[in-house]
């Protein structure tokens, strides 16, 4: 078990009032915010009400945190709670989830709030992978998984390259993430970054 020294930095810049750091740990963990919101089958507004409540509560007890790696479960357990007593309210009102907004299969496995952090935790680390890309990696990447998808000649006229070269070139681009240094210290660490995430004596008066 050890601090993720980013959550540490993230935490004590906001801590001072650094805005481009509230900004990252916001970021960061809207995702799982997000994900957990949605296996309640709560509406569009009210999903979006308890994000609002969530990050304002962790304005409130942001100077409480002993252990900044303890951040990610806060947001976690925060986030069930909120989505448990919206839930509860809406079955108070007879309100059911309309045909766009789905609720989660009862059969479906509901993960555990260690999983769900290690989740968050990887895509952060792959979005930092690829930041750290050179931009003609970004934006070969980001052409090839084009929605629709583009072929091989399209992505040839636009960046130009020779359509020989696109697959040599993705895969040097994807080896380039499989070893960025904020991917690998996530990978080389899951379980480590997920159980103290959890350790629920991090924050004070949470």
């Amino acid at each position: 078990m050890r601090d993720d020294p980013v959550v540490i930095m993230l935490v004590a810049r906001a801590r001072d009032g650094d805005q481009y750091a509230w900004n990252e740990i916001v970021d960061r963990y809207a995702p799982l915010v997000w994900s957990i919101c949605q296996r309640y089958g709560l509406s569009r507004d009210d999903t979006n009400d308890i994000g609002q409540t969530v990050w304002l509560l962790l304005v409130e007890q942001l100077g409480n945190i002993r252990q900044p790696a303890a951040l990610p479960g806060w947001l976690a357990t925060t986030t069930h709670r909120e989505c448990m007593r919206a839930a509860r309210k809406a079955r108070r009102y007879g309100y059911s989830p309309s045909l766009d907004e789905p609720a989660m299969p009862l059969q479906q496995q509901t993960p555990t709030v260690e999983e769900e952090i290690i989740e968050a935790e990887l895509s952060a680390a792959l979005r930092a992978a690829h930041a750290e890309l050179p931009d003609f990696c970004r934006r070969l990447l980001s052409l090839l998984l084009h929605d629709p998808p583009l072929s091989y000649q399209e992505i040839s006229d636009l960046l130009p390259i020779p359509v020989g070269s696109i697959g040599p070139q993705r895969k040097r681009c994807l080896n380039r993430i499989r070893h960025s240094l904020s991917l690998d210290d996530h990978v080389s660490h899951p379980g480590a970054r997920g159980a103290r995430a959890t350790d629920s004596g991090g924050v004070q008066n949470a």
